[in-house]
């Protein structure tokens, strides 16, 4: 997804702090890395689900107006 940068920058950032001794920040940023990957894998399951929902609406005002009937 576009947004998995995220995870990159915060794995850099948590390597960084370990590397130079400031190990309650590396611990800070692998928690904020953790609950970055589930939002995003919990937006990846929302998005397609929405998507689908949209086409099937657009799907069946598409069928009324093709067919002559009101939306």
């Amino acid at each position: 997804m576009q947004h998995d940068w995220i995870i990159d920058v915060l794995t850099d950032l948590a390597t960084f702090a370990r590397r130079n001794g400031l190990g309650v920040l590396a611990e800070q940023l692998e928690d904020s890395r953790l609950i970055a990957a589930a939002e995003l894998a919990a937006v990846r399951d929302v998005v397609p689900a929405r998507a689908r929902a949209d086409a099937a609406a657009a799907g069946g005002l598409h069928r009324a107006v093709a067919g002559g009937a009101e939306p």
